[in-house]
Parts: C-alpha cells; structure tokens; sequence
C-alpha cells in the first residue's frame, strides 16, 4: 500500500501551489480522500475532503481559495491553493477513507513566506 503525496514547497504569500495524492495497493474501494494538514506545534486538522462521487467539503479557512478533485480512474486526489498565506504554512498530509482502517501518506511541506 502507497500513499504518496506530492506538489509542495516555498512559495511567497499570494502563490499557488498544487498537491497531488497518489494512492495504490489498497485492497479495498476507497470512498473519501481528504487533505489535512499540521502546523508546528499545532493538531492535525482537516483542510479539504471530496467524497467516491465528488461532494466537497472545505473548511472555513481553505473556502474561497483551495479546490480539492480527484480522479477515481487513477486513485489520485489533488489540492488546488491559491492565495496562500503565510498561516497556510504547514505539513500537509493525504487520508484514504476505506471500509477498513484508513490510510494516510507521509506528508508534503507547504511553506508560505511573507
């Protein structure tokens, strides 16, 4: 099982970024995928979640300025940001919903300079 995220790095405060979650060898169907995210010293929390047939929902902070998609096809999920700010600044991880145990990737940092 791999979950591989992918897609993150500097970008100065009004840049955009775009995440990508590849997810293979999961021996279930997935249903959801969501992106989350942690800042140092902070909890996880959620930032975006697209359900198996494509109802989204964002949290308040990430409405207005991310877009979350997926492609079924390719088991793959991405995370349009922009207008990014120095508060985006954080650890972004993928979650594979399953009818089992979900599955989450390692992370990509997201840095967002002022």
């Amino acid at each position: 099982v791999q979950v591989v995220e992918s897609g993150g790095g500097l970008v100065q405060a009004g840049g955009s970024l775009r995440l990508s979650c590849a997810a293979s060898g999961i021996p279930f169907s997935i249903n959801a995928m969501g992106w989350y995210r942690q800042a140092p010293g902070k909890q996880r929390e959620l930032v975006a979640r697209i359900s198996g047939g494509g109802y989204t929902t964002y949290t308040v902070s990430a409405k207005g300025r991310f877009t979350i998609s997926r492609d079924n096809a390719k088991h793959t999920m991405y995370l349009q940001m922009n207008s990014l700010k120095p508060e985006d600044t954080a650890v972004y991880y993928c979650k594979v919903e399953v009818l089992g145990p979900d599955y989450w990737g390692q992370g990509t940092q997201v840095t967002v300079s002022s």
